[in-house]
């Protein structure tokens, strides 16, 4: 069922939520309550928390893959300029508490992982599968929940990517690397913030230069059809909205979780837990035989925090997009479109899983939490960004023009 404005009828008439709506209300609803009395009341929040995250990554439009295409192809850094705000304010509030060890008596734990051509190769991979699936890790939950039917396409192959992924951690992990190590523990908490805030400025300031170049003046944020409370209820949010939104709901998963927001791990799990279903043995993989994979891999799917959490972004997506009255999924979609959805998820995937996460586990959480590997995630991946941006005209027929920093 779709949720249209007819031309002669205002935005602010249209029904509330609708079948759709209702239907995505109910399932937060009634998951938080039973997740809540099934597995703990943690368990019950994390859902909450990922409905709240998929209702701010939509009324925000906070696509991380559409803000690195556009600085490509038009230099205009918008988007950068706010994931750098979003990475500020998350080092600012992580990096105390990483430090300590604890927050509110709890222990909690960072996104820290090796750095190595593991995550130079997974990193560079999910770049251009980034450009080619239509979004990245989060991106692809909230489109889809949202009812863009080509990114369930994408969300499939991203499964099965994650899936093949683990055939090779193994192989993967014993490649040259460095030791885990972040900022707050080579600097301290302070200097770890210090050392994050000098490097987000550079890049900001670098993406002003570019756009300045290139465009001849910064880029305003578009007019808003509403404004008020309905703004915030039906969207669309200002991006730096949505940004503090994100930073706010993954402090909030350290504090319950004991651990920063991810969104890939579930999506090996999703896959190995299908291969089963057909008859493959994947139990016996060693990187299924690990304690905490083997683990997650024995018990439902509900019991998996970032499976409950993805579940939740879905719905939280689903209501939004009732909320905005643009939940109007259509199956019209082009065959090049869907060759590059299950290439592009297929590199989403099996590059997350070899990189130690994906935009959100390895970029997001890895920089908040000082990970080195997520700065050397962040720079393959925009390499591979740079590659997919120039792939993309094949399969969409559309124009891109990619011109050098010089002029």
């Amino acid at each position: 069922m779709s949720i249209s404005a007819s031309p002669a009828e205002p935005r602010a008439a249209l029904p509330l939520l609708g079948v759709p709506g209702i239907g995505a209300l109910l399932v937060l609803v009634a998951g938080t309550l039973a997740l809540g009395g099934f597995y703990g009341p943690t368990q019950g929040a994390l859902f909450l928390v990922g409905g709240a995250l998929g209702i701010s990554l939509y009324h925000a439009a906070f696509g991380f893959t559409s803000a690195w295409r556009v600085f490509i192809a038009e230099g205009r850094g918008r988007g950068l300029r706010v994931q750098m705000i979003l990475l500020a304010l998350a080092v600012i509030l992580f990096f105390p508490f990483l430090a300590s060890g604890t927050l509110f008596g709890n222990e909690v734990r960072g996104n820290i992982s090796p750095a190595g051509i593991g995550v130079i190769a997974g990193a560079f991979m999910f770049g251009v599968g980034m450009q080619l699936g239509g979004g990245c890790a989060s991106g692809t939950l909230f489109t889809a929940g949202g009812g863009n039917a080509r990114m369930l396409v994408t969300l499939f192959f991203f499964i099965v990517g994650s899936l093949i992924g683990t055939m090779h951690t193994g192989w993967w992990a014993s490649l040259p690397s460095l030791p885990p190590t972040a900022l707050f523990q080579s600097f301290g908490a302070v200097g770890g913030i210090a050392v994050s805030l000098a490097i987000f400025g550079a890049i900001a300031a670098i993406t002003i230069v570019v756009e300045k170049k290139r465009n001849g003046a910064l880029e305003q944020a578009p007019p808003s059809p509403r404004h008020g409370f309905a703004r915030y209820l039906r969207g669309p949010w200002p991006l730096v909205f949505g940004a503090i939104a994100l930073v706010i709901l993954n402090f909030a998963t350290l504090a319950l979780a004991g651990r920063p927001w991810g969104v890939t791990s579930a999506f090996a799990l999703w896959g190995a837990k299908g291969a089963q279903l057909i008859g493959i043995d994947v139990a016996s993989w060693p990187h299924w035989q690990q304690p905490g994979n083997a683990k997650a891999l024995a018990e439902s799917v509900f019991a998996d925090i970032t499976s409950v959490m993805d579940f939740g972004i879905i719905a939280g997506a689903m209501l939004a997009a009732a909320l905005a009255g643009k939940f109007a999924p259509s199956l019209d979609i082009p065959l090049r479109s869907i060759f590059a959805a299950v290439a592009g998820g297929l590199l989403l995937g099996y590059g997350a899983r070899i990189a130690y996460g994906c935009n959100i586990g390895a970029y997001f959480s890895g920089i908040a939490s000082g990970s080195l590997h997520g700065y050397l995630w962040a720079v393959a991946a925009f390499a591979g960004n740079v590659i997919g941006v120039r792939l993309r005209p094949w399969f969409f027929m559309e124009r891109v023009t990619i011109r050098r920093m010089d002029g």
